[in-house]
């Protein structure tokens, strides 16, 4: 199988592109080496085993040119990460909306239809919750004033009781929060139109909090392991914004790349997009985290600051069935594990911001 790896020379796509050349399969590797990511403009040296282009994926003649033979796209390219503020927006649009339109454009054209797509957790917005009283209910939103206070649980719309959390499946409400997320879910519409139209299959990747080596550091775009890790390198204690006791699941890049693996190997129904949590089904606390990569890299205690950034969610924590119904999927690194070998992981060099 020959595929356009899409972001392969980033975190998640490089383990992709590795991955399917360990089992013997051609890659094509698109990367514009995106300096919010990168700190040099040389391609790093795990892309050499590639056959590695340098351009934009908003290059329609480019990406019409590498599609020759190929059988299928995983489109990992994106500008990731919860930002710095709106100024932010043209380049997500950008490089998430109508770099993927280009992508689907050119597949078009060149007969491929088969697309695994990079989505993230953040369409879900806020979790899933349950109210004792009135059931399964959308969470009021944060108000400043209860966050400057130290309230930082969800509370039911209608009585005020404080929610619990529960798994998100893929079937819940989609609330994009910022503007990262709604590139994301706009994203996934686009390929699902395209779906439609040529009767493609699509599977939507929706990643929850992934970590492993290859991460970015010292960049506000990377992940929150990664800020972790980079306060650490630095001999300062990881900061651990709210209560620290916001739950998520963190998922090893590892796992992950095994996911889209599979995906590319599925069937999937044809004219159809077809959503999945890709996730570890182990739910941690974002404390918890940066509690482990602390001790694991032999650095100071993290320090609980309060306070929350804007657009950010309390709970989200998925429902890892789907994945594992139709793709096989489940994942296998376990979460001590996985930060254990994180705390002296490769990470690539410091963004040139």
């Amino acid at each position: 199988m020959r595929t356009l790896v899409t972001g392969g020379a980033g975190f998640i796509g490089s383990h992709i592109a590795d991955l399917l050349s360990d089992q013997g399969h051609e890659v094509v590797v698109l990367d514009n080496l995106l300096r919010t990511a990168h700190g040099s403009s040389r391609p790093p040296a795990y892309t050499e085993r590639h056959r590695f282009l340098r351009g934009d994926i908003t290059d329609p003649e480019l990406v019409a040119g590498l599609l020759d033979g190929v059988d299928a796209v995983c489109h990992q390219a994106a500008v990731v990460g919860h930002g710095i503020d709106p100024s932010d927006a043209p380049s997500y649009t950008l490089n998430n909306d109508h770099g993927t339109a280009v992508l689907l454009a050119a597949m078009h054209a060149a007969g491929v239809r088969k697309l695994v797509l990079a989505s993230s957790m953040v369409v879900y917005g806020e979790g899933r919750y349950e109210c004792p009283a009135h059931g399964m209910v959308p969470p009021s939103p944060r108000k400043r004033s209860d966050v400057d206070a130290g309230r930082f649980e969800p509370a039911c719309a209608t009585c005020g009781s404080e929610l619990g959390w529960r798994l998100v499946p893929e079937d819940a409400p989609l609330q994009p929060r910022s503007t990262y997320a709604a590139t994301k879910l706009a994203q996934e519409h686009l390929a699902a139109a395209w779906a439609r139209q040529t009767g493609g299959t699509v599977w939507a990747m929706r990643y929850h909090n992934v970590y492993g080596p290859r991460m970015p550091q010292n960049t506000p775009y990377a992940g929150v392991a990664s800020l972790f890790r980079s306060s650490l390198l630095r001999g300062e204690a990881p900061r651990v914004l709210e209560d620290g006791k916001q739950q998520r699941d963190f998922v090893h890049v590892h796992d992950v790349a095994r996911a889209n693996v599979l995906a590319l190997h599925a069937e999937g129904p044809e004219g159809e997009l077809t959503p999945l949590n890709v996730c570890s089904g182990e739910p941690h606390t974002v404390g918890e985290l940066a509690e482990e990569l602390a001790k694991a890299c032999g650095g100071p205690a993290p320090v609980i600051a309060g306070g929350a950034r804007p657009a950010d969610v309390r709970h989200v924590v998925a429902d890892p069935g789907r994945a594992e119904r139709l793709l096989g999927f489940k994942a296998e690194t376990g979460f001590a594990e996985g930060i254990a070998g994180f705390a002296t992981a490769e990470l690539r060099e410091p963004a040139s911001l």
